[in-house]
């Protein structure tokens, strides 16, 4: 059973996307928050190869297949999930100090990635480019954790 993070129950996360990041930005700001996030909890982020082509039932079948190689247990951040305040998520992954979220590709995630997911989030009505979900659900983590300790990041 896991303890929660007061307990003494190291955050690990495992974050999961389709595709390079290309953008150098973009780029840059993941490894700024990573770096920002790393002193309180472990954070690993694994690319998934992308699948290039026009049959798009092609490529989310192949992109499908790598990704249940690599995990059975995530959580999907997808715009058909729930959406919650920055406190809320904190909340969220104060009960979850161990997890891995899914970050789809341009094509998204099929169906069977969708009803696997263990739960499914959303960063937001609107639709940002995968690249851009990256970062802004980085920039979340971090926040939701400095919440859960007590730092001057969330106002």
């Amino acid at each position: 059973m896991w303890r929660s993070p007061e307990q003494g129950m190291a955050m690990r996360y495992r974050i999961l996307w389709i595709g390079k990041t290309r953008e150098r930005y973009i780029r840059e700001g993941i490894e700024r928050y990573l770096g920002l996030i790393r002193p309180f909890a472990s954070v690993e982020t694994v690319e998934i190869r992308e699948e290039k082509g026009k049959d798009r039932i092609r490529a989310m079948r192949r992109e499908t297949e790598r990704i249940f190689k690599l995990t059975g247990s995530y959580l999907l951040l997808t715009e058909q999930g729930r959406e919650m305040s920055s406190e809320g998520f904190a909340e969220y992954i104060r009960k979850r100090p161990r997890e891995n979220f899914l970050i789809g590709g341009p094509y998204g995630v099929s169906d069977e990635v969708l009803e696997g997911a263990s739960d499914r989030i959303s960063l937001s009505k609107m639709t940002f480019t995968h690249e851009m979900a990256r970062l802004i659900f980085l920039e979340q983590l971090y926040r939701a954790i400095t919440i859960i300790k007590g730092k001057r990041y969330h106002h």
